[in-house]
């Protein structure tokens, strides 16, 4: 029963930390200091957690525990995350916070979801299986957010198209302003990515673990990598080429099409994700 709670505390910590990765993405491409801010207190707290649970694993075996390869990782992360911290709150480098903390996320989530290191199998299992709904969860909210940014390029697409044309009328006053279009698909983007990466992540984690011929050149995979890929060059082109208006609109939602190539088709593809389709 206690390591079973021990587990469940180590799960509310990969979504905390979730949560603050995707914070600091927010915050790394749009300058926001209320996510800076709210994504550094997170992190505090993952920070408090993994610092009780590195004391008690020092009770509990008497040493510091770095001796074993599960150990090591686990205080690796800790300082990673520690590390971050300093740099986040003294020298402001938002790139280096952002890409540390996604490399402390992949390295705590090895930790949390690999069987090997649970003394108890039915606490190992449940671990297993509760990472899979995560991963799952996560890249349907990221296709959600996706799919919402789509429709704003498409709606912006219209009302572009509406405004050129001079077609005044009921339809135009209903769509909301162009401005308005373009920054609600961009922040949907923002949160679709990161979500998609640490899915990503997860997933990985589940099917090495789980799965006995995991293969990295699996279509499913490498589709979820050129999703990610699309959208970075959506970003590249909108924060430093300074692309954006109908140009950008009709890039997101070319990128949304391959959303859509990789659920619909490569999922079918696929050596084991449509056991879950």
């Amino acid at each position: 029963m206690l390591e079973m709670t021990i587990a469940r505390l180590y799960e509310l910590t990969i979504l905390i930390y979730a949560l603050s990765v995707l914070l600091y993405f927010i915050d790394f491409l749009q300058h926001n200091q209320k996510a800076n801010k709210t994504a550094f207190w997170l992190l505090a707290i993952v920070w408090v957690l993994q610092t009780v649970f590195l004391f008690l694993r020092m009770l509990d075996t008497g040493r510091f525990p770095i001796l074993t390869l599960y150990e090591g990782m686990y205080f690796y992360t800790w300082v990673l995350i520690t590390f971050s911290l300093v740099i986040n709150r003294i020298l402001r480098v938002d790139f280096i916070v952002f890409f540390t903390n996604v490399i402390g996320f992949l390295v705590l989530a090895l930790h949390t979801f690999t069987p090997i290191q649970h003394e108890s199998q039915v606490v190992a299992q449940a671990l297993v299986s509760e990472l899979l709904i995560i991963h799952i969860t996560m890249a349907i909210l990221s296709y959600g957010a996706f799919s919402l940014s789509f429709a704003f390029s498409m709606l912006y697409v219209i009302q572009y198209k509406l405004l050129k044309e001079k077609k005044w009328g009921k339809r135009l006053l209903r769509i909301q302003d162009l401005a308005k279009l373009d920054h609600m698909s961009y922040v949907l983007n923002v949160i679709g990515v990161p979500m998609l990466l640490l899915s990503l992540i997860l997933g990985s984690i589940w099917a090495s673990v789980k799965l006995s011929e995991f293969q990295w050149y699996d279509m499913k995979v490498i589709g979820s990598f050129i999703v990610i890929a699309a959208y970075s060059y959506y970003f590249y082109q909108r924060l430093a080429k300074g692309i954006s208006g109908k140009a950008i609109a009709n890039w997101n939602i070319a990128a949304f099409l391959v959303v859509l190539i990789n659920f619909f088709l490569f999922g079918r593809l696929s050596n084991f994700h449509f056991w879950i389709l």
